[in-house]
C-alpha cells in the first residue's frame, strides 16, 4: 500500500473510498476507526486521522458522538462521481486531444476503444455494440 510519492494519510482516504466503492464499506456502516486504521497500517494515530478528516470535509464519513464513525448515506455515489469527473480529466481529455491531433472522429474513437476492450477481454459493457438499445 506504500507509495513513497504519495502522503500516507491520502493513502488511508483512498483506502477507505476504496472500500466504499468497492461495497465492502457500505453507506451506513459503521467505519474503521483512527486507532483501527493506525493499528492495521502500523501508522502514526495522527496521519490515520488526517485521513479519516478528510473523508469527513469531503462528505463520505460522518462523527457520530461517543460510537464512531459511519459512511454517510450517498457516500459511494459522491465518490463514483468523484472518480468519473478525475477519470475524465486524466484520461479522457487526454485521449480526445490525441484523436483531434491524428485526425480521428468520434466513431473511429469509439471503434478503437471496442477493439481494444475486445483484446483485453474486458467487460462487454465497455463494446458500444452491445450499449443499451443499440444491436
Amino acid at each position: 500500500m506504500i507509495d513513497e510519492a504519495k502522503p500516507l494519510f491520502a493513502q488511508i482516504a483512498e483506502q477507505v473510498e476504496d472500500s466504499i466503492i468497492n461495497g465492502t464499506l457500505p453507506e451506513m456502516s459503521r467505519a474503521p476507526s483512527t486507532n483501527e486504521l493506525s493499528s492495521f497500517y502500523s501508522i502514526n494515530p495522527a496521519t490515520a486521522a488526517k485521513g479519516v478528516n478528510q473523508l469527513v470535509a469531503k462528505g463520505v464519513l460522518e462523527k457520530r458522538r461517543g460510537i464512531g464513525m459511519f459512511v454517510k448515506e450517498g457516500a459511494r455515489t459522491l465518490l463514483i462521481n468523484e472518480y468519473k469527473s478525475t477519470f475524465s480529466d486524466n484520461f479522457i481529455a487526454p485521449l480526445l486531444s490525441e484523436a483531434n491531433r491524428l485526425g480521428l472522429n468520434r466513431d473511429e474513437v469509439i471503434a478503437l476503444i471496442a477493439d481494444r476492450s475486445r483484446e483485453l477481454g474486458t467487460s462487454h459493457s465497455l463494446d458500444p455494440t452491445t450499449a443499451k438499445g443499440r444491436k
